[in-house]
């Protein structure tokens, strides 16, 4: 097979700008087939998906997309290096991936693989940039953003590229593309649309933040998202089985952050400098997410940060594990395809036959007995057996293993 095309996503939901970027990703490179590498119940951002895994394969098989590999949660809720790792390990595992495409507020791939050369060998000038702005009390990410900017100069095309997380994203996929030598060629669509965190609605495109805050307040989505994500929502709010934010879990992170000593707060990935005695100090002083996160965070710490924090611990995933995402190449789960994505999964088998191809995560668990995947895959079903405790109606576990993989008949 030839043609395919390499997206990352969380379709958190799969919204009219999704429709928009993969209509122009085909477009620019002819591909033939398109598969999705995409976030599970937990999201890079520090946040809950606001619909389980399944629906949003489903949301994405409908659009066109034809073949669905879940990015392990390890890698999902992690920071954007470790995310984009992860994602590229997977793509590059496959075997039979032609381009990526990723959205960017800048929209050209030069200045953004520029940068990710940079990132990727670190040059000594540019790391005592890093060190001095960090002894300076600054935020890793805003050390690294000012040393860009005084590593390249005055040029508009470089002084705020790490401004934009889209830019940031898609840098690091540049980055762990050089790192692997992979021979996927990138591509990047400028968003004309919504920035992420923006609530506006423009020419019938709404971000996926701006959504979720709609279906929060009730108000109607009908007009910025596909009418089969339409179809797939409304289902999951009918049936009380829509999880809105990594609130609805603040009693279990505070009890867990409680319970926790100062030692295992400080095994939690991202947590550093002291910080566990921060964390410890405020879950014993409040009972409110917001409140504990406003105690926590500071420059140095961003709410982002402090929120994947709380989903480490949540998820009881330590910087061992981390270490341990980092380390191996994942498993190759699969959530959906449709008649193609079957091709597909046949192309890939033939392609490279030692690759870890996951239909069904019983018989996965039985026959692999790789002791690290093993753990990667049980993180993945702690993930969604603590993700449907949030469901009103019906909140069962061990989903993992009884959900069947989604395929779309046309």
């Amino acid at each position: 097979m030839s043609g395919i095309l390499g997206i990352v996503s969380e379709y958190n939901p799969f919204h009219n700008g999704h429709v928009l970027h993969l209509k122009e990703s085909l477009a620019r490179t002819k591909a033939d087939f398109t598969i999705a590498i995409m976030s599970g119940n937990f999201v890079q951002r520090g946040d809950t998906s606001i619909v389980d895994k399944w629906s949003k394969t489903e949301m994405a098989l409908k659009q066109g997309i034809d073949l669905v590999i879940e990015l392990p949660v390890l890698y999902s809720i992690s920071s954007a290096e470790n995310f984009a790792d992860g994602a590229i390990k997977i793509l590059n595992t496959l075997g039979i991936i032609d381009y990526i495409s990723f959205g960017s507020e800048l929209g050209q791939i030069k200045p953004l693989d520029d940068v990710a050369g940079v990132l990727a060998k670190e040059p000594k000038e540019f790391s005592e940039i890093i060190k001095r702005e960090l002894k300076s009390g600054l935020s890793y990410p805003k050390a690294r953003e000012l040393a860009i900017q005084m590593y390249f100069g005055s040029s508009p095309l470089y002084i705020n590229v790490l401004q934009n997380p889209n830019n940031v994203l898609g840098i690091e996929y540049l980055k762990a593309l050089k790192k692997s030598k992979s021979t996927i060629t990138p591509i990047t669509i400028k968003r004309n649309y919504s920035d992420y965190n923006s609530t506006n609605i423009k020419n019938g495109i709404a971000s996926a933040t701006a959504i979720r805050e709609m279906i929060i307040q009730n108000k109607k989505i009908h007009s910025v998202i596909p009418f089969e994500t339409y179809e797939i929502m409304e289902k999951a709010i009918q049936n009380n089985q829509i999880v809105p934010s990594l609130k609805v879990f603040e009693k279990e992170i505070i009890y867990i952050l409680r319970r926790m000593t100062i030692t295992e707060i400080a095994n939690l990935p991202d947590v550093t400098e002291g910080l566990e005695n921060k964390i410890k100090q405020a879950s014993n002083s409040t009972n409110n997410l917001s409140e504990l996160i406003e105690k926590i965070k500071s420059k140095r710490f961003t709410q982002t940060r402090i929120q994947r924090i709380l989903i480490y611990a949540l998820l009881n995933i330590t910087k061992k594990d981390m270490l341990l995402s980092r380390r191996i190449t994942p498993y190759i789960r699969v959530l959906g395809f449709n008649k193609h994505g079957k091709r597909i999964i046949s192309a890939i088998a033939e392609h490279n036959p030692k690759a870890k191809i996951v239909v069904s995560v019983k018989r996965f668990l039985e026959l692999n007995k790789n002791i690290y995947l093993q753990s990667m895959m049980m993180k993945d079903i702690v993930a969604s057996n603590i993700y449907s405790l949030a469901y009103q109606n019906n909140p069962i576990a061990n989903l993992d293993y009884t959900h069947k993989v989604l395929e779309i008949k046309e």
